[in-house]
């Protein structure tokens, strides 16, 4: 085994008792200036550097652990690290004594362990704890603990299974579409062979025809709205940029709203839509936002019972342009509040589970957001936040 390599200061340190008073001055002053260099190194570094001992007390933190375990600014050095960090002790459960008991135990990374701080703002950190050895390899009674800020890698592992599984509905979509196509034009198709038909028989403009040709207009309608859905489902689920021109929310939605008319009338659904023309302009893709509107409008539809009130309000402040749309049907329950922005996820029975997960990208493609509140038997109200035309920031592409 290769010697220890020995410095000035271990040749000075080991005639420690045969020092004058000015050399040992020297040495004072060497040591202190050695020990503030390696501070200093320490406190540079972007991952959390903390000395604690097995019963959790931190010896020593450096400024990025100070970041992560307490922005306020109070001194760590003699916190208890499982204070800290509660539930993080018992994970480590026993690994964590035998690794300061063992007398022989290897001088690597033992245990690593993630976990989410919730100050100031939520951040996961992973943590990997090594312990000291003393002399002879015999392991010391304290640890080396490395924190490390994943919060970037964690929200880009999950931006990149969102995008697959974005992918493999895509493709699943363009199947859907390609099998109802065809049957759709056979119905369209055939109803104007029927229309057609009709108005050349002769026969007496009776109640009866006059009925049957305005059931045949009415299929009609539906199968090109059918077709209409087919074609914007596809559209928001291609990955596309947004074609952004300056837009009057309201006038979009008053589109959306009159195409959709008949089905409320049907379910006996009141819509009391308050959004002044007067609206600050977003920039927006027109026919993006007409999905977006159309798939909250139809879930508040089929949430609520017949008599139903669904109630769109809108509002703005000096940064963004808001539309609130709330129903009083059923609700969500707490447990399906965090997953409803999951492809496939649907608290409806007979559900696709992708209307809000294409809500959240469109918006998400306007520099917007969506949020959700709900509560069971009392309703829900959807939140769509657009930033002013006048106030955007064009945010750019992580290199």
């Amino acid at each position: 085994m290769a010697s220890k390599k020995t410095t000035s200061l271990d040749r000075m340190l080991g005639r420690l008792d045969t020092l004058d008073p000015v050399n040992l001055t020297n040495l004072v002053q060497r040591l202190a200036r050695e020990r503030g260099l390696f501070e200093e190194i320490f406190h540079t570094l972007q991952e959390g550097i903390l000395v604690i001992t097995a019963d959790g007390e931190i010896d020593f933190a450096n400024s990025a652990a100070q970041r992560l375990l307490d922005p306020g600014g109070g001194e760590l050095t003699g916190q208890t690290l499982w204070r800290l960090v509660p539930g993080l002790r018992p994970s480590l459960g026993a690994a964590l004594d035998d690794a300061a008991a063992a007398p022989d135990a290897a001088p690597a990374t033992f245990m690593a362990r993630e976990f989410e701080l919730t100050y100031p703002d939520p951040r996961a950190v992973r943590l990997y704890m090594v312990p000291f050895h003393g002399e002879g390899g015999r392991a010391a009674r304290r640890f080396a603990v490395i924190l490390s800020d994943v919060t970037r890698e964690r929200q880009t592992t999950a931006r990149r299974i969102e995008d697959e599984r974005a992918a493999s509905i895509r493709l699943l979509a363009a199947g859907v579409a390609h099998e109802l196509g065809n049957p759709l034009n056979s119905l369209t198709i055939h109803l104007q062979l029927i229309g057609r038909k009709l108005r050349k028989l002769k026969v007496a403009k009776d109640q009866d025809t006059a009925a049957l040709a305005e059931s045949i207009l009415v299929c009609e309608e539906e199968v090109a709205r059918l077709d209409g859905i087919i074609a914007n489902f596809l559209e928001a689920l291609r990955p596309r940029p947004p074609d952004l021109a300056e837009t009057n929310l309201a006038e979009v939605l008053a589109e959306v709203l009159k195409f959709q008319r008949r089905e409320f009338a049907d379910r006996g659904v009141v819509v009391e839509a308050e959004t002044p023309a007067e609206l600050p302009p977003v920039m927006a893709d027109r026919n993006q936002l007409k999905q977006v509107f159309f798939n909250l409008t139809k879930n508040a539809l089929e949430a609520m019972p017949p008599g139903g009130r669904l109630k769109i309000r809108s509002q703005a402040d000096d940064d963004h342009v808001y539309l609130l749309f709330g129903d009083n049907g059923a609700g969500i329950k707490p447990a399906d509040l965090a997953r409803l922005f999951e492809p496939y996820h649907t608290t409806k029975p007979g559900g696709h589970g992708l209307g809000l997960m294409i809500v959240q990208r469109i918006m998400r493609d306007h520099g917007g957001h969506a949020g959700i509140e709900s509560k069971e038997g009392v309703g829900t109200v959807v939140t769509l936040q657009f930033p002013r035309k006048d106030r955007r920031v064009r945010m750019l592409e992580s290199g």
